[in-house]
């Protein structure tokens, strides 16, 4: 079997950062360290961390008050679980990905000029909800074109929008379609939000998906980037299959096939694919691997000033 590796691929810069920062704090404060919500959408690595001494929690009132030090996740928070942190007197590192911390700006710059927010994204995300805590004023969160014929808004001429950062781009300019057509007055950013990151690993999957005979995404299903690369390959006719590790791998998908994309969304580790295709290469009796030309990726962020 022809195995293409999209390319790129798995980490992103802001995934490596937030990932970065638990372990500096594990080895400068010891742990236990608390983390609030997962650190990045990913079983492996939660559990790898777990297994270092990291302790993640779903709200702060599960955070002792003698703890050493707490981190806020990739996903960015809310200013209410900020100011929560702050009443309690928590020691807090903020691991939130710069590029989310620019929607937020972007979000409180329209409101603070008196617009109506309209946050493209999937209600429910943790990016998501922490988006719209960050934005004082009234924020709507629209999904589809359906909920934009949906959207009550007080005054269209005074209205704004932006967007959760891992969305899919094609989605997300139909949204955009949609929103400026009800409200030609409205003001964003186009799809700037998307990140850099986010928009490189679907357009990989999209130039594979034409390759190959069928697509293997490795990441978690809470993952929003990974389920758009999954939904992306759909989309462009190809069959294509969402798990977490080669142990999610169905065999039956593999009948008939002569050629198979695998790529791995923006929080899952390298070592998972290697884990892939070496279950592949058991399973057909020998695969040979080929890596997709594509864009090299050389983003580094800054760590926050108490780890730098």
């Amino acid at each position: 079997m022809q195995i293409y590796l999209a390319r790129p691929r798995g980490f992103c810069a802001g995934v490596e950062r937030a990932i970065e920062i638990v372990e500096r704090a594990l080895a400068r404060f010891g742990p236990p360290i608390y983390v609030r919500h997962e650190i990045v959408h990913n079983v492996h690595v939660v559990r790898s961390l777990r297994e270092k001494g990291v302790v993640f929690v779903d709200e702060l009132d599960q955070v002792p008050a003698d703890a050493p030090i707490t981190i806020f996740s990739a996903h960015g928070v809310s200013r209410a679980v900020e100011d929560e942190a702050r009443e309690r007197g928590l020691a807090v590192i903020d691991a939130t990905c710069p590029l989310v911390s620019k929607v937020h700006l972007e979000g409180r710059r329209y409101a603070k000029a008196g617009c109506e927010v309209v946050l493209i994204g999937h209600a429910g995300h943790a990016e998501v909800q922490g988006t719209v805590g960050q934005i004082p004023g009234r924020v709507h969160v629209v999904a589809s074109v359906d909920d934009v014929a949906r959207l009550e808004v007080s005054d269209p001429a005074k209205l704004a929008y932006i967007t959760q950062t891992t969305l899919s781009l094609d989605d997300t300019r139909a949204v955009v379609d949609a929103l400026t057509a009800r409200f030609p007055a409205i003001t964003g950013p186009d799809t700037n939000d998307i990140c850099y990151a986010t928009q490189n690993r679907q357009r990989a999957v999209r130039q594979m998906a034409g390759m190959v005979d069928a697509i293997l995404v490795i990441g978690a299903r809470n993952s929003s980037n990974s389920n758009r690369l999954r939904e992306i390959a759909a989309d462009c006719g190809t069959p294509a299959y969402l798990i977490d590790d080669a142990q999610g791998l169905d065999p039956a998908w593999l009948d008939g096939l002569r050629t198979l994309g695998v790529t791995a969304g923006a929080s899952a580790p390298e070592h998972l694919v290697e884990d892939l295709i070496a279950a592949l290469d058991r399973l057909t009796g020998g695969v040979q691997v080929h890596e997709v030309a594509g864009v090299e990726e050389n983003v580094a962020f800054r760590l926050p000033r108490e780890l730098a």
